[in-house]
């Protein structure tokens, strides 16, 4: 075992002794010694020189005693154990040496064979705590990495390797949460980049942490957008509940950022959402090189256009019927049959509410009306009209409202 030992100590014929007994180890260059005759030497020398893995240190020396410079090597935290060397009288003081962090002590006068084994003996102590710091430094940098994609339990789990079989690819049911801002494009033309910079910054903190809040997986951030996983990588029997709690919890966190800065004079899009469950190809498609956890499939491509869609409807959150069905007394209004951009079969979305909202009169007469609506009632008209008039911020009866007065029926709605 190699390694290189400060001998700090001010008897003029220790270096001497010490050299003449390890030569061997010294002409095959498995120890290196260099020598200090006090503690100022000593942490000069260990300030200057990294890689020193044991200090050998003498208790009674002038200027600075081992006590003192063990207790200064302890702040330095450059990582070498000592060996305390002092009179066997002198107990009480190897004592304090061990309780203030000495790995070993050597009486005086020297053994020299002792000396030898308790030096390697040292050395392997150093040697096996370099070891543990090395996988705590992997670990940690490991943690920093998943901790872009995952929440911090989650992260801290996948770091210590007891998730690791999620992140091979494989297929898997999940729920996809899509968001976009609004105008975003024109924002990022008109504004100060560093103005830009410090909100758009503020706003994917605010809205990562909510994410991470619901134990989601933030699979990519492409500009303003992010995409979002549940159920992977591992398992979560509520996703489908989870992911909707995640989108209530995201709307009011960005509306509640949107208009912080329309006080500020500036005009911060809404933030859309849109929500889907299916399966996909999840893991890790970053080659060996990079790590890059994210989905692939239709699922995908669905929640992007639920997303979109709400630009059409006038709403912020939009869900799948697939989704919904999934989730555990979901609440929410109907907006309607889709047939989303790039697909031929509709799909059933909804508004979702929260219960507050979805057990208020305006729900329940919007109820009636879609009702009427999906009946091709004539009564859907005046009874959507109806809506507006009690509650002109009501943008999906305004949508359906406009839909009836340019001659649309029933709920199946075509986007491109």
């Amino acid at each position: 075992m190699t390694g290189t030992i400060l001998v700090v100590d001010d008897e003029p014929d220790l270096e001497e002794v010490i050299l003449q007994h390890f030569h061997r180890q010294i002409d095959g260059g498995t120890l290196r010694f260099m020598f200090a005759r006090d503690g100022v030497e000593a942490l000069q020398l260990v300030e200057g020189t990294p890689g020193i893995e044991v200090v050998l240190l003498d208790i009674n020396m002038p200027r600075l005693d081992g006590l003192s410079t063990l207790q200064a090597l302890q702040r330095t935290d450059s990582g070498q154990s000592t060996i305390i060397v002092s009179a066997y009288g002198d107990m009480g003081n190897i004592r304090a040496a061990m309780n203030r962090g000495a790995f070993d002590f050597i009486t005086k006068p020297i053994d020299l064979d002792d000396l030898e084994l308790t030096i390697q003996r040292t050395l392997q102590h150093v040697c096996m705590l370099r070891e543990i710091r090395s996988r705590q430094l992997e670990a940690e940098r490991a943690q920093a990495s998943l901790s872009r994609y995952f929440s911090p339990q989650l992260a801290s789990r996948l770091a210590a390797g007891s998730e690791n079989g999620g992140m091979d690819v494989h297929h898997r049911e999940i729920a996809v949460l899509f968001t976009d801002i609004s105008g975003f494009l024109s924002l990022v033309e008109k504004m100060a980049p560093s103005t830009l910079g410090d909100m758009l910054n503020e706003y994917m903190f605010g809205m990562t942490e909510t994410i991470f809040a619901h134990d989601g997986t933030v699979a990519k951030i492409i500009g303003d957008a992010i995409q979002v996983l549940f159920n992977a990588p591992s398992d979560q029997t509520d996703y489908a509940t989870r992911a909707i709690s995640c989108a209530h919890a995201l709307d009011h966190w960005a509306e509640e950022f949107r208009l912080r800065w329309k006080r500020k004079g500036v005009n911060f899009g809404a933030t859309r959402i849109g929500v889907h469950a299916g399966p996909a190809l999840v893991g890790n498609f970053g080659g060996n090189r990079f790590f890059d956890y994210t989905a692939h499939g239709d699922t995908m491509n669905t929640a992007a256009r639920l997303e979109a869609a709400n630009k059409v409807m006038g709403t912020r959150v939009c869900v799948s019927g697939e989704l919904a069905g999934r989730a555990d007394r979901f609440r929410g209004r109907p907006i309607g049959r889709l047939t989303l951009r790039g697909r031929s079969e509709p799909l059933q979305a909804y508004e979702p509410l929260s219960v507050a909202d979805f057990d208020s009169d305006k729900t329940i007469d919007y109820l009636k009306a879609y009702a009427q609506l999906e009946a091709d009632d004539p009564g859907a008209m005046p009874a959507f009209a109806a809506l507006i008039a009690r509650n002109c911020n009501d943008n999906l009866a305004g949508f359906h409202l406009r839909r009836l007065l340019n001659g649309a029926h029933g709920i199946d709605i075509r986007l491109e």
